[in-house]
């Protein structure tokens, strides 16, 4: 086994960061995230920290699975701390990355344009884009050698497990386990064979089928040593396949008495797959009566008003655009056939402050229903927070969740209080009443539920030996493991 130590989604399901050593001097990291929330790092820092609180001596490379910030958000102050070497990732997450860190330059650093321009000009000499499934050696000293692949992981564009290989003569499988050799089918181990290289697999965040935009993850021929997330791990996406028509639904009930629609969702992943979604409703359901304004004109879905506000969506918006070659089928299809799934006549962009705060007073006073599409998606703050303070009041409104919200994050306690009599949620110190319908839809989560979780592993022909389980709530480690144990008894399952 390799040892890796484990510097964040340890305790909760952000702040991932995680130390695969190659030998005892060197190592490589896989990814370098925010803690968001209430949750603390297995060091005991607290969620606002974000120095590099762990040795960097070791460190020889920087993977990224994928540029949401919980994965990336201390890439900035990794840099700071001296890390000068190649940073690996793939094509599209290369595009996405600068903005991501540009973003949380200025929001949580400074807005400084020299500053920010140091900082990504030196991202940009340290950053080594992949194509997925191609193998690329990782500079090391000692004549150690090491491998690193990136494969499609299904979460957000551009996303990515990470498969590496490591070269050395003391690995081996024990009696029993499935193997294959060169030109031969796989077989029955009768004792042991030494292996000449050993496959360690960092999952980052995998996606689940049906996810707009994206190709479903693929499970690897083999792995030796498993870093699994468990976000879901104690739950499934129920009836994901049909949750356009859920969507639709929720929506028609919501705007049916001509309130405001909000839907926070981060600027990266889901605001693009929201967009996807409304063009297709739109497209199927143009005539079809959705709402009426306060003097009765009856509204149908090609007249819904859809803003998004957030002009870092809109930047990641025109990327994703310009990265249409690496969609799914099905959305280069709708491409093909002249349609435009990420840019419609419905949406407006609201770019400035000025124009956001114009938009919140005037939703407020409103003679006609709209959906706005804002971040965060956990309500922790961005521009969403705005239109809670305003609108969250009102009865005619609604707030319709999408994503996982995490345990301290006001999006947590809108949902677990909205049905509570007098239920509210606190933002600046401030209460604020939830007396709008709060509604959510959990199909539409990013992450592999249960049962995909469970599949990305038993698609392996190879299985590994053990399996370490981060990036989830303990109930939801707990429940995985037990599920992983009962599963493949011969698998070591460790909760960091």
């Amino acid at each position: 086994m390799l040892d890796i130590k484990h510097h964040g989604a340890v305790q909760g399901v952000t702040g991932s960061c995680h130390e695969l050593f190659i030998d005892s001097d060197q190592s490589v990291l896989v990814d370098c995230g925010l803690f968001q929330g209430a949750e603390t790092s297995g060091s005991g820092a607290d969620s606002n920290s974000l120095e590099i609180d762990f040795d960097l001596s070791a460190v020889q490379a920087l993977v990224i699975t994928h540029v949401h910030i919980d994965h990336v958000g201390r890439l900035p102050y990794l840099l700071a701390a001296g890390f000068t070497g190649p940073i690996y990732c793939s094509k599209p997450s290369a595009k996405l990355l600068p903005l991501v860190i540009e973003d949380a330059l200025k929001v949580g650093v400074t807005r400084n344009a020299s500053i920010i321009k140091a900082c990504l000009d030196r991202l940009a000499s340290q950053l080594v884009p992949l194509d997925y499934k191609v193998w690329t050696n990782i500079p090391l000293n000692n004549n150690a050698k090491a491998q690193v692949q990136l494969c499609r992981a299904g979460h957000i564009l551009g996303s990515a497990y990470a498969i590496f290989r490591v070269e050395g003569d003391d690995f081996c499988r024990p009696k029993g386990t499935t193997y294959r050799t060169e030109g031969a089918a796989d077989r029955q181990l009768q004792g042991t064979i030494q292996q000449k290289y050993w496959d360690v697999l960092f999952s980052g965040d995998l996606g689940a089928p049906y996810s707009p935009l994206l190709c479903a993850p693929q499970s690897p021929y083999r792995a030796d040593q498993l870093v699994l997330e468990s976000t879901y791990g104690d739950r499934n996406h129920e009836n994901r396949a049909t949750r356009r028509q859920r969507l639709q639904q929720s929506l028609e009930h919501a705007l049916s008495d001509s309130g405001t629609v909000l839907i926070p969702a981060f600027s990266i992943g889901r605001t693009q797959e929201l967009l996807y979604e409304l063009e297709h409703i739109i497209h199927q359901n143009k005539q079809k009566a959705v709402s009426k304004t306060r003097s009765g004109v009856s509204l149908n879905w090609e007249d819904i008003d859809i803003i998004i506000d957030s002009p870092l969506a809109s930047r990641f918006t025109d990327v994703y655009r310009s990265l249409a070659s690496y969609w799914d089928d099905e959305a280069k299809r709708r491409l093909s056939s002249g349609r435009h799934p990420l840019s419609f006549e419905q949406v407006t962009t609201i770019d400035d402050h000025a124009t956001h705060l114009q938009t919140v007073s005037y939703l407020q006073r409103q003679t006609r229903p709209a959906i706005v599409i804002a971040a965060s998606g956990m309500c922790a703050g961005g521009r969403i927070v705005n239109y809670l303070k305003a609108l969250l009041g009102d009865a005619r409104n609604d707030v319709l969740f999408v994503g996982y919200q995490a345990t301290g994050t006001p999006g947590r306690d809108i949902l677990k209080y909205h049905n509570k009599p007098n239920g509210y949620v606190m933002f600046d110190g401030e209460r604020y009443a939830i007396n709008a319908k709060v509604q959510q839809i959990s199909g539409y989560s990013a992450h592999a539920g249960q049962r995909d979780l469970l599949n990305f592993i038993n698609r392996m022909r190879v299985k590994p030996q053990k399996i370490h389980l981060v990036h989830g709530d303990d109930g939801a480690k707990r429940t995985l493991k037990g599920l992983i144990e009962k599963e493949y008894p011969k698998c070591e399952v460790v909760v960091p």
